[in-house]
C-alpha cells in the first residue's frame, strides 16, 4: 500500500477512504445515513486460493495476501493441511485496502464471519472495543505451543486491548533501509563485519547521504513520499519515537504530542531531504526505480519490497533497521496478525481448530521470511536457517523496537489518520511551509480526528 501503490506493500494506501464502521446490525444504531455511506458499494466478495481445500468442515480464512505474499502463503498453508492430522482451509483473499477493514467488521457484526482473518496490529483498537472480534484463549494457544514468550514485547503488548489477548502476531514489516553496499563500502559506511556501521546522530546521517551522492555519482539517501498516504508518517514516526516523546491519542482528545519534539524531527527531515544530496521531491515509484536503476546509495522503504530491490541493478544489497540518530532506537513498524472475528455461537470444535491453525501457521513463518518480512514468532528467528537469510538476518532487530501508530479507533493501516499526517510533512519536505507550521497542522488534524465518535464503541 504504497502510493501507486506497489502490489506488495502491506501498509498505507492512496485513497485510505473512511476508518471502517459497524455491520448491519450495529448500523441501525446510529441512523441510515451511516448504513447508506458504509454499505454503499462494498460487496462480500473475494478470490478463493486456488489452494484450498473447501467444505463445510473446512476452517474459512480470510486475508489480503496476494501476489508473492499470497503464494508464500499458500505454501504455508499447504505444510500444515498434510498429514492425517491436517487442516481443510477455505481461504478467500481480499483486495487489500479500506474495503478490507469494512467487509470485516460487517461480516463480523452481520453474522457472516470467517473463523481466522488477518488483521493490522495497528488497527486492533477499531475492532476489540466495539465486539468485533473474540479473545483467544491463551491456555488453548499454550496446548498447541504458542505462549506469550514467544514474541517480542513489543509487538505482543499491542495485541491487547484492556489486557485481553486478540490477535497473535504473524509477523513485524518494519520501515527500513536498502543500501548499495559497494556504494556504502566506498564512501567508508560500513563496519568491520560488512554491515552498515551505526549512524548515532542527524549529523551522521546527513555525512552519510553526503558520502553516498559521492560514491555513486548520483542521489545519497533516496525517499518516495509525494502524493503518499503514509511514507511521511512512517519516517516521522520512527524519528518522533527516538527522541523518547510521546504521541497519544487519548479519546476526546486533546492529542499529546511533545511540539518540540516534533518540530526538531521535521526540521531534520527537512535538512536530510534538501533537495540536492538527497532528493526532495520523489513519488514512490520514481525512487523505486532510481534505486533499481542504481542512482542513488540508499533507499527508506518497507522491508516488504526486498524481492523488488534483489531483481535489480544494485548487485550486492544491503539492509539495516531504520538508523537511529536521536536518543534511542525505534523503528516504524506494523503487523500481520491473526484475530477471531466475532461469532454469535462458535462451535467449541471449530474454534479450537483455529487456535490450532493460527499456532501451527506462526511455526511455518520461515516461509514468510522469504519475502522480507521478519517473523513474529521468536523461536523461527532463533533458528540458523533464519539467520543464513540475507540481507533478512541483519535487520531482525527492527522487531524489537518497533513503533506502531498511536492506538486508537481511527489509527493504523490504510487509515484516514496516516494520510492527514502525510499531507503537512509533505509540504514541509517540499518547502512549502516551516517545520513548526507542519507540526502545528498534524496537532489540529488529531486533534479533529479525536473529536469524532467511535461508531463502534
Amino acid at each position: 500500500m504504497s502510493p501507486a501503490p506497489p502490489a506488495r506493500e502491506p501498509l498505507g494506501a492512496r485513497d485510505p477512504g473512511p476508518a471502517p464502521g459497524p455491520g448491519r446490525r450495529r448500523l441501525l444504531r446510529y441512523g441510515t445515513a451511516g448504513a447508506a455511506a458504509l454499505l454503499a458499494g462494498v460487496p462480500l466478495t473475494g478470490c478463493a486460493s486456488p489452494a484450498r481445500a473447501g467444505g463445510p468442515s473446512a476452517l474459512k480464512v480470510w486475508d489480503l495476501f496476494q501476489g508473492g505474499d499470497g503464494m508464500l502463503m499458500d505454501e504455508m498453508i499447504g505444510a500444515v493441511s498434510r498429514g492425517a492430522d491436517g487442516f481443510r482451509v477455505d481461504r478467500t483473499i481480499l483486495d487489500w485496502g479500506p474495503s478490507y477493514y469494512t467487509k470485516l467488521a460487517m461480516s463480523a457484526a452481520g453474522g457472516r464471519a470467517s473463523d481466522v482473518a488477518v488483521l493490522h496490529l495497528s488497527r486492533l483498537a477499531g475492532y476489540a472495543p466495539g465486539g468485533l472480534l473474540d479473545p483467544f484463549d491463551l491456555d488453548l494457544l499454550a496446548e498447541f505451543g504458542v505462549t506469550e514468550k514467544d514474541f517480542a514485547p513489543a509487538v505482543w503488548k499491542r495485541a491487547r486491548y484492556r489486557d485481553t489477548v486478540y490477535a497473535v502476531p504473524l509477523d513485524v514489516h518494519p520501515f527500513i533501509v536498502f543500501y548499495d553496499k559497494d556504494a556504502a563500502e566506498r564512501a567508508h559506511l560500513l563496519d568491520p563485519s560488512g554491515h552498515l556501521a551505526p549512524m548515532g546522530s542527524p549529523e551522521a546521517l546527513l555525512d552519510a547521504g553526503k558520502r553516498l551522492a559521492e560514491a555513486t555519482g548520483h542521489s545519497g539517501i533516496l525517499f518516495g513520499h509525494v502524493t503518499d498516504t503514509a511514507q511521511s508518517w512512517r519516517q516521522f514516526a520512527a524519528l518522533y519515537a527516538q527522541t523518547g516523546a510521546s504521541f497519544t491519542l487519548p479519546d476526546g482528545g486533546p492529542p499529546q504530542i511533545d511540539v518540540d519534539a516534533a518540530v526538531r524531527v521535521v526540521a531534520f527531515m527537512k535538512r536530510l531531504f534538501d533537495g540536492r544530496t538527497n532528493p526532495r521531491d520523489l513519488d514512490y515509484n520514481s525512487a523505486m526505480a532510481a534505486f533499481t536503476g542504481g542512482r542513488g546509495g540508499m533507499i527508506m522503504a518497507g522491508e516488504w519490497e526486498l524481492p523488488t530491490f534483489r531483481d535489480s541493478a544494485v548487485k550486492r544489497l544491503g539492509a539495516a533497521p531504520f538508523p537511529q540518530v536521536f536518543g534511542r532506537p525505534a523503528v516504524y513498524a506494523d503487523s500481520h496478525s491473526f484475530v477471531l472475528p466475532h461469532q454469535e455461537n462458535p462451535d467449541p470444535a471449530r474454534r479450537r481448530e483455529a487456535h490450532r491453525y493460527v499456532a501451527e501457521i506462526v511455526k511455518q513463518s520461515l516461509t514468510w521470511a522469504g519475502a522480507g518480512h521478519i517473523p513474529a514468532y521468536q523461536p523461527v528467528l532463533a533458528r540458523p536457517e533464519y539467520a543464513a537469510l540475507d540481507p533478512q538476518s541483519s535487520y531482525a532487530a527492527a522487531g524489537e523496537n518497533a513503533v506502531l501508530d498511536p492506538s486508537n479507533w481511527f489509527a493504523g493501516a490504510a487509515s484516514n489518520f496516516q494520510n492527514r499526517m502525510c499531507q503537512p510533512l509533505q509540504s514541509a519536505l517540499l518547502g512549502n511551509t516551516s517545520a513548526e507550521k507542519a507540526v502545528r497542522q498534524m496537532v489540529r488534524e488529531a486533534d479533529t480526528l479525536l473529536r469524532r465518535p467511535n461508531p463502534v464503541a
